[in-house]
């Protein structure tokens, strides 16, 4: 499946709560050459590998400190290859790809009994690592995830809507995260935009994988589903629909919560998510 050979240049950045060390780990993945992926570390303990969304590595910083800190835990941040300024390889250009950079992730770093995490877009990868590296996994929770294709409840076209719109439809409480670009320095604003090109490269517009709902019923590895009921990304009806293909799976609704629970009810995030 992967061949890893890695170069890691650890770097230590201060954090408010816990401390963080990012480092670069130069994978080679088959099918897809070489690949470099940042990853930020946070604590010790029991691994959890927490994948963002299209917001970006951003998105999870601080729910990763949360977990760390009140779980007593290590978490380990990737950065979707193409995302926050990083290179992406060409040939890398799916999430079934992306799923097999992280099998050689955790492969390079002998980790076993690992929980994932992933939101929205990492939802979807986490739920194609669950399929590709089971052994290495403890647990896998779904937040929000896209990914799978429920005709009747499609993911909103989200290449279509400004900030204001992706806020209306990300949030309970959308005007306590609205953003204006205009007060963004450029680099940001380029930033956004990368994260945005890397979105479409890997999820197209749709978001979804018509073949992922006849093979998550291979599922293997134990499976919480996590959705926000005011969710008008990727409605709840597409979490009930990923819990019934996935053998033994749990779902469990946020309320009063949107499509990015980390951002906007982390402790109730927090406590849905409870070690085994």
């Amino acid at each position: 499946m992967t061949t890893p050979s890695s170069s890691t240049a650890p770097t230590t950045t201060p954090s408010t709560t816990t401390s963080t060390t990012t480092s670069t780990h130069d994978l080679t993945v088959d099918g897809l050459g070489a690949v470099p992926v940042t990853t930020t570390e946070r604590g010790q303990g029991r691994t959890y590998l927490l994948l963002h969304g299209g917001a970006g590595p951003q998105s999870v910083a601080a729910f990763a400190d949360l977990l760390a800190t009140s779980r007593d835990v290590r978490v380990i941040t990737p950065v979707h290859p193409g995302f926050a300024g990083t290179p992406r390889p060409q040939a890398l250009d799916s999430v079934r790809g992306l799923a097999a950079v992280y099998a050689a992730l955790l492969d390079e770093l002998d980790l076993y009994e690992v929980t994932v995490i992933g939101n929205s877009i990492g939802g979807w990868i986490t739920a194609e690592l669950a399929l590709l590296a089971p052994q290495r996994l403890h647990e896998v929770v779904l937040v929000d995830a896209v990914g799978l294709d429920v005709p009747e409840h499609p993911v909103v076209d989200f290449f279509s809507l400004d900030l204001d719109q992706v806020a209306d439809l990300s949030y309970h409480s959308p005007d306590d995260f609205r953003i204006d670009p205009s007060t963004m320095p450029p680099a940001q604003r380029a930033a956004m935009a990368g994260n945005r090109a890397a979105l479409a490269v890997y999820g197209g517009t749709s978001m979804t994988d018509p073949t992922l709902a006849d093979r998550l019923p291979a599922t293997t590895v134990p499976t919480l589903v996590l959705w926000g009921e005011a969710d008008r990304i990727v409605d709840p009806e597409v979490g009930r629909a990923y819990a019934a293909a996935v053998p033994g799976a749990r779902f469990h609704l946020l309320p009063a919560t949107g499509h990015v629970p980390q951002l906007e009810t982390p402790d109730q995030l927090l406590q849905a998510i409870t070690p085994r």
